[in-house]
């Protein structure tokens, strides 16, 4: 499972498809001080990335992953 839902955090980890965006939506609409864990994250599918952009929830991890580190976090500057 790409997301894993806690009580306040989303863990996004290996492949999130642009299955995984209406849900994600769902719950940071539900959840609006929620974080998330994007640590373990190895692709992200532009609609994931365009409900991050547009609810600019806190992320409390960065991926592991540099590549994906420094074009999140350019995306992501103002929440991170």
């Amino acid at each position: 499972m790409p997301i894993s839902y806690k009580k306040t955090v989303a863990v996004l980890q290996d492949y999130c498809t642009i299955e995984e965006a209406e849900t994600l939506l769902e719950w940071l609409l539900e959840h609006p001080k929620a974080k998330l864990n994007l640590k373990q994250l190895e692709h992200l599918h532009t609609a994931v990335l365009q409900v991050i952009m547009a609810l600019q929830p806190a992320i409390s991890a960065m991926p592991d992953d540099i590549h994906n580190f420094y074009w999140l976090e350019a995306l992501l500057r103002k929440t991170v």
